[in-house]
């Protein structure tokens, strides 16, 4: 489906022509001072009276319709609210505009215009919020219908103007939609790709992908193919790609955005299983489907990899997705392998469903080879992640503060948060093994921590942090700017690291 067009323009409430007019209030605000005093006036005191009688009061989430029948030039009016003020957040007007859009679509409005509210988080900028603003509507009004034969044949939503009362808030403005739309639309992205089944998006289909984001200004791809990666001895990625018939591809992206080429780069590694039955370590049949998904930090980092072409950052940027099916064939890999990794570190495969940490230890190797300045892979690791953190929080490792601490910030201000874990090599006892270097798996205990130590063995000296997504990148129900199905949560948090990186 078509992404959402967002523009900024100087107006005002009571003179705007639109399908919908979205006010968004805080709970106990009441109106805003002089827009909210002219509109309410021209509907002849209605606007008050809805608040006096509590039948709107701001709560978050809350949304009421209120039809002007020709007093004003807008249609209806959307009032959404955004909770306490004293809680506001940026993320609180992400969630507003989400339910806020989908109002207007089931109003079957094509177009509708949103005032700035009146109350904004303490320090945000007119930056801050247009790029808060856009990516709740775009991220809100999200459908995948590719495969729907009975799609409905309305275009949708299809415009929101941001209406600034001052001129000199424009430009500022303007660049926090230019921003918002990047990142939302790598969201949109990640979740089609996801979305998209195993059938279709293969490993040869996300080198597809990956061809046409090196189509962007300043993007180079190379793909190894299997030959390749034999030669260079990626034991762990062929072994985990030996039980399926796709082939599996081992794909780098490079943008050269900083004014010296010879700056070391970001490098973003991403876990690209475009399904996982968990090999001869077979999953249980409930809920597999949901693995078309385990593909999503690949994802990811193809997407950062195309907006940060799109914002021409200025900053070198690598992102290396080892893409593979894991499936149990005739030639499958075994529990009790020893696969010998592109390091030259052995491991004793004791689970072949644990195959993620496989393909990103050679992916990881293969990344220390630019001398990153900071090195961040991001995957659906481990389901000892959503025990231990539920679906609000990315659980975080890593090995340098300054970096966990920019992606923290980055996180707080993307609304995709992470929680930090142990790092403790203590917990490398139960990965040692009887007959390799060391083994996939170390047991139920802590075992989102041991496969962060796991991968930790393949960085270097690089400046490292570890994402394990496993916990938020499916949602079970639709929240206000969440799908139900692949979130693409991560998306956001990687390219707000970028451009604060940039900054």
């Amino acid at each position: 489906m078509p992404i959402l067009r967002v523009h900024a323009k100087q107006g005002h409430v009571d003179t705007e022509t639109t399908d919908a007019l979205v006010l968004l209030l805080c709970e106990g605000e009441g109106l805003p001072k002089e827009d909210g005093a002219i509109l309410d006036r021209a509907l002849g005191g209605a606007l008050r009276d809805l608040l006096q009688s509590q039948e709107f009061d701001g709560k978050a989430g809350e949304v009421v319709v209120f039809h002007t029948h020709g007093k004003i030039p807008a249609k209806r009016l959307i009032l959404v609210g955004l909770g306490k003020k004293h809680d506001l957040g940026l993320d609180q007007i992400r969630q507003a505009m989400g339910h806020a859009v989908k109002r207007v679509r089931q109003a079957k409005s094509g177009a509708f215009a949103v005032a700035l509210p009146s109350s904004v988080p303490h320090g945000a900028s007119p930056i801050d919020v247009g790029q808060t603003m856009t990516e709740g509507a775009i991220l809100g009004s999200y459908q995948f219908t590719t495969y729907r034969s009975d799609t409905p044949t309305g275009k949708g939503v299809t415009a929101m103007t941001v209406l600034a009362p001052q001129k000199d808030h424009l430009r500022q403005l303007s660049e926090g939609i230019r921003r918002g739309v990047a990142t939302a639309e790598a969201t949109v992205y990640v979740r089609d790709l996801c979305n998209h089944p195993s059938n279709v998006m293969t490993p040869t289909r996300i080198a597809s992908e990956a061809k046409t984001v090196a189509k962007e200004v300043g993007v180079n791809l190379k793909i190894l193919e299997q030959k390749e990666m034999e030669q260079l001895g990626m034991g762990a990625l062929l072994g985990v790609a030996k039980g399926s018939h796709e082939p599996p591809k081992f794909i780098i992206l490079q943008y050269h955005g900083a004014k010296n080429k010879n700056d070391r780069p970001v490098v973003l590694v991403g876990k690209t299983i475009t399904f996982d039955t968990g090999g001869i370590s077979l999953k249980p049949a409930e809920n597999m489907e949901q693995m078309k998904a385990d593909m999503t930090g690949g994802a990811e980092v193809l997407a950062a990899m195309r907006a940060a072409a799109r914002l021409k950052l200025p900053l070198n940027l690598i992102s290396i997705l080892p893409a593979a099916e894991n499936m149990p064939g005739g030639r499958a890999m075994r529990p009790g392998d020893v696969v010998k990794t592109l390091s030259g570190k052995t491991v004793e495969v004791q689970n072949t469903d644990a195959e993620g940490r496989l393909i990103l230890s050679d992916g990881l190797t293969y990344a220390t080879r630019f001398k990153p300045a900071a090195l961040i892979d991001i995957a659906t690791l481990t389901g000892a992640c959503v025990v231990a953190l539920g679906q609000f929080a990315i659980g975080m490792f890593g090995t340098d503060a300054t970096l966990k601490d920019a992606v923290h910030k980055a996180g707080l201000r993307a609304g995709e948060r992470v929680w930090e874990m142990p790092l403790w090599d203590e917990y490398f006892e139960q990965l040692r093994s009887d007959v390799a270097d060391m083994r996939n798996i170390g047991g139920r205990g802590g075992g989102m921590i041991t496969a962060a130590l796991f991968l930790s063995k393949f960085v270097g000296d690089a400046p490292w942090v570890h994402l394990d997504i496993a916990s938020t990148d499916w949602s079970e129900r639709e929240r206000a700017y969440i799908p139900k199905g692949p979130t693409g949560i991560g998306t956001r948090l990687l390219i707000q690291f970028l451009i604060n990186r940039s900054l």
